[in-house]
């Protein structure tokens, strides 16, 4: 759920809501999109990430931290520009009073997360009272007070129904997340049919400036130039074409094909398992990191980490004599061998990246110096700047908006420019260089500012210089080194165990902000791999004081938050207002390391004992650790147990029916904030009406419940049938060019690909409005006028068709657009012309550069509707133009 909080709360491509009821009805939308893309037929599982383990607050700490520095420099670098454009006269739009949300509220214990389960609540009754799809679904919501990440939640949830005999081992599952961990969750749970379903990134997404609100630049190079006018009523202004964005479905079952194909080994001096195979590689992809343990130095994902680890896998499992996991737990021997193989190789490794580096700089460099020599010596601005010809009423050739900036400009572009006399000499690139010699300025160099690093792997003693740099260790330290080594194979055995079979210590964590190398897993098989037992996760307003910075606070009580800022505060040290971030030779901010210091439990939680009196009764109810809320509606089966239950007052967990819930088993007990039938449900949302007439039922609901020693076997079940095969045998040989095939796309096998040959790409061209203003590939969305009802609903049989108004089109007069809709010549799909849906079909699949202009064949350039030419036909050609003979039908796409 959290995947969908974030982006409908603080969404990057559209404007934000303007307040919390806007942010819950777009959470409601997402929801009830995502639900009609996959119809789940017996669950809809909605867990919010609660309480977190300690492994995972780091990461958590680490994130809120940047966040909150990242929004007060953004806020300090807007009003610092806003200031100097207005300076300059510049146009500016009044700036909006408004408080800036703060995306660390989206953290279990907060007011916001605690309304968010009170409106989920809201929205699940509405649904299942008003909705069909919803009629016979079982719905759990598991919100922010149930410890535990979302994700995992999940997964602790299919592996308790798992282990239960009326489980159905063919059921299918679908999970919704972006998280690259949900295809190894996915991976671990053995399920054959298992999908995720993401919302499909698309780079470069356009966004408004924040200060003139226009597109096409950034705060920091923002002019202040008033917003130019765009189309009669101004409806085009800087309105990019609101598309939905759109979702891909994962199929975990063509992964493990390639995977069984890739890890298939012959000769192995034991049997070969798959699954076990799987496990080993889902463990292996731990060491390119993950959000409990950073990646070790040598493996990188981007250099293919992954594929050297599966090669070296491959040569040194016949050494190992098995494999190296079982249902989530390590051989640490056979994993020994693997590091110490990787270890072997680290040192060319790191050569090799730093030649990589190299070669990528010299290319960049060589390509500024191109594109400077390119460009001319002398270009004028504002008012004079050059346009091409027939480009007159395009948007930069308007009369200066701002004339005193573009004098001002004018004049020092003109003094900053040196005159060129006969005795001027010229540089290698062509521009004019004084004989003397000008020494030339930092910022004016070709090499961009690379950040220093100290450590130098490429260099022979790399691993002295990092454990120097890094640890502020002597690296002839073997019992520091030791213990890193020894906290980094804890970790391993931790994050396996977290993802095979649930939480192994809600306490432990990785002590260092840094790995240690392959070649320092020596004498890893002696290492204890147990962890303490009976641990408890930490309360919700505990975590927030572990989590936040100091700038977040508000949303702690007072005396909690005063504990952050006063400075004769006990743990004032765990919050400071400035901090170091190591780049670790990366080049981006994002990328690098946040040296923060690590909160000592045992300090936080002194601290926290004195101020605990001073919560509030509605404090302490959020500061509480709550469980998993099931819902029904009137037409599920349990509907009238569940009543009956809430009738009889009982006191006592009671069991699931599995024979009423479609094999779902586990204990019931009684909500006091139960949803209950003949009961006015409250909108917490004003603008959403209450439920007067409520059918629906909750109860508390909880998993299985197991022996804490319980191993949950990672195989798959008894009478599990696997997905038919997608790969073949034939589709793995190196293709004539020298590409493997790839599967199909949809779930539909017999749909053919639909593509524009090049003579329909001539006649597209041939046909297209010409022009000044926009270009064939114009952003610009036409008007509403062009396109009345839906965009995608294929025309009925009889209506013209797209493909024959073309081909009956004079070259001369495609200017003009088609003639009216009851002067076209209209055709029966008996005598030879084909139905409409193919070339539906080809304009909606092509290139997403080209989809905006395949309204445009209705419209004038730039979508405006054109112009009608009362003058007749062109000299030379009669007015009714040639008959064009019809193109036989070539029987290609055939949908019949």
């Amino acid at each position: 759920m959290n995947g969908i909080i974030h982006p409908c709360t603080h969404p990057e491509d559209k404007p934000a809501p303007k307040n919390e009821d806007e942010m819950m009805v777009a959470i409601f939308e997402y929801i009830d999109r995502l639900f009609s893309i996959v119809r789940p037929r017996r669950l809809l599982y909605m867990a919010i990430d609660g309480v977190a383990p300690r492994a995972k607050m780091n990461q958590q700490r680490s994130r809120r931290f940047r966040a909150s520095k990242e929004g007060m420099e953004a806020a300090v670098e807007k009003q610092r520009v806003r200031e100097e454009i207005l300076a300059k006269g510049g146009f500016l739009p009044p700036e909006e009073i408004k408080e800036r949300f703060d995306s660390n509220c989206i953290t279990p214990g907060t007011e916001f997360m605690d309304n968010l389960a009170k409106c989920l609540r809201y929205y699940i009754a509405d649904r299942l009272n008003n909705d069909p799809g919803w009629k016979n679904l079982t719905v759990i919501l598991s919100d922010a007070s149930a410890p535990g990440e979302g994700e995992h939640k999940i997964m602790d949830y299919i592996r308790r129904q798992r282990a239960q005999p009326n489980h159905d081992p063919n059921t299918h599952h679908c999970l919704c997340g972006a998280d690259a961990d949900l295809i190894m969750l996915g991976l671990a749970t053995h399920e054959p049919n298992f999908t995720i379903i993401r919302e499909e990134f698309k780079p470069n997404k356009p966004k408004p400036c924040g200060l003139c609100n226009q597109f096409g630049h950034e705060v920091k190079d923002c002019e202040g130039l008033p917003r130019e006018k765009k189309g009669k009523h101004d409806e085009l202004a800087d309105s990019l074409p609101c598309a939905e964005g759109e979702f891909i479905f994962l199929r975990l079952n063509v992964l493990r094909e390639y995977l069984e194909r890739e890890l298939t080994m012959a000769s192995l001096p034991f049997t070969f398992d798959v699954e076990r195979s799987i496990d080993d590689w889902v463990f292996m992809c731990f060491f390119v990191g993950n959000d409990f343990l950073p990646h070790l130095p040598s493996l990188e994902i981007r250099e293919n980490a992954i594929d050297r680890l599966v090669n070296i896998y491959k040569n040194v499992v016949h050494k190992t004599g098995g494999y190296l996991t079982e249902s989530g737990y390590v051989n640490l021997q056979r994993v020994q061998m693997i590091m110490l193989a990787v270890g072997e190789v680290e040192d060319s490794i790191f050569k090799k990246r730093k030649d990589d580096e190299d070669s990528f700089r010299r290319r960049q460099k060589e390509k500024r110096k191109r594109m400077k020599r390119d460009q001319p010596a002398f270009t004028p601005s504002g008012i004079l700047t050059p346009h091409a010809l027939g480009s007159r009423n395009s948007p930069g050739s308007q009369v200066a908006s701002n004339p005193r900036q573009a004098a001002y400009e004018m004049r020092m572009q003109n003094n900053s420019s040196p005159s060129i006399s006969p005795n001027t000499s010229f540089t290698s690139d062509g521009s004019p260089s004084p004989i003397g010699g000008i020494k030339r300025k930092a910022e004016d160099s070709d090499s961009e500012p690379e950040p220093e690093d100290n450590v130098r792997l490429w260099e022979a003693g790399w691993k002295q210089r990092y454990y120097k740099n890094k640890f502020d260790v002597d690296a002839a330290d073997e019992k520091f080194r030791r213990k890193v080594v020894q906290s980094y194979v804890e970790g391993l055995c931790w994050v396996l165990r977290y993802y095979y079979q649930g939480c192994a210590s809600w306490k432990w964590y990785y002590p260092f902000h840094y790995a240690p190398f392959a070649s320092d897993f020596e004498g890893i098989a002696d290492m204890p791999s147990d962890f303490e037992k009976g641990t408890k996760p930490f309360k919700p307003l505990e975590q927030l004081m572990g989590v936040f910075p100091a700038a977040s606070g508000n949303f702690l009580p007072p005396s909690w938050r005063k504990l952050m800022s006063d400075p004769d505060s006990s743990i004032i040290d765990f919050y400071p207002e400035d901090f170091a971030i190591d780049l670790n030779g990366k080049k981006y901010a994002w990328q690098g390391v946040a040296l923060l210091p690590f909160v000592d439990e045992r300090r936080l939680r002194a601290a926290l004992e004195e101020v605990y009196p001073d919560l509030t009764p509605e404090e302490t109810r959020r500061n509480s650790l709550g469980g998993d809320v099931l819902f029904v509606g009137k037409h599920h089966p349990l509907h009238d147990f569940i009543l009956e239950l809430y009738q009889t007052g009982s006191t006592e967990p009671v069991d699931v029916p599995p024979e009423l819930c479609h094999g779902i088993q586990g204990k019931f007990s009684l909500d006091e904030e139960a949803i209950l039938p003949d009961q006015i449900v409250c909108s917490p949302v004003p603008m959403l009406r209450d439920l007067t007439q409520n059918t629906v039922v909750s109860i508390n609901f909880k998993d299985p419940q197991f022996a804490e020693d319980y191993i949950f076997k990672a195989v798959m079940l008894p009478g599990a049938r696997k997905p038919a095969a997608v790969l073949k045998p034939s589709d793995w040989e190196k293709s004539s060019n020298g590409r493997q095939w790839k599967p199909q796309l949809g779930f539909n096998r017999d749909r053919r690909p639909v593509h524009l040959d090049q003579a329909a790409f001539r006649t597209l061209g041939h046909v297209m409005p010409r022009g000044s203003g926009t270009g064939i590939y114009s952003n610009a969305a036409p008007p509403p006028a062009t396109y009345q009802g839906n965009l995608y609903r294929p025309l009925l049989r009889g209506q013209a068709q797209i493909p024959k108004l073309m081909s009956n089109m004079r070259p001369q007069d495609s200017w003009r657009g088609p003639p009216p809709l009851f002067q076209q010549q209209r055709f029966d799909r008996g005598v030879g012309a084909e139905p409409l849906l193919p070339w539906n079909r080809m304009l909606q699949t092509q290139n997403a550069a080209f989809q905006p202009n395949q309204y445009q064949m209705l419209a004038g350039p730039g979508g405006y509707p054109p112009r009608r030419d009362d003058r007749g036909g062109r000299q030379g050609y009669p007015r009714e133009g040639r008959k064009y003979p019809l193109p036989p039908p070539s029987g290609r796409y055939n949908w019949n």
